[in-house]
Order: structure tokens, then sequence, then C-alpha cells
């Protein structure tokens, strides 16, 4: 019990000290990367409210 609540704590010790001494790069390189997961999720929950699948599986899907 002890040893997991140490461990919990030094990895997040870890992790905030990871954030901190990043380069802006490859900070605006992980926003560019959550901004285009969601515009993918934002176009496929606005393509299920038409109630079309567009999917690969689908059998809209032109082949």
């Amino acid at each position: 019990m002890i040893f997991s609540v140490l461990y919990l704590a030094v990895r997040c010790l870890l992790g905030c000290l990871m954030v901190l001494t990043r380069r802006q790069a490859s900070k605006d390189s992980e926003l560019l990367v959550l901004r285009h997961e969601n515009a993918v999720l934002a176009a496929r929950s606005a393509g299920s409210a038409t109630g079309r699948a567009t999917g690969c599986g689908s059998p809209h899907y032109p082949r």
C-alpha cells in the first residue's frame, strides 16, 4: 500500500518536471496534435448525427 502511494507520488512529480522542462516547440506540436484529434472527432460526430455511416466498414463506403 505504501509503495503504491509512493510510486504514484514520484510518478506525478516526474511528470510535472517533464512538463516544466519541455521546449516550446514540443508544446506547440502537442497542441497541434490535440487540435487535429478534436477536429476529427467533431467531424465524426457531425457525420453520425445525420444517421449515415461513412466508415471503412460501412455499407455506404464506396469501394
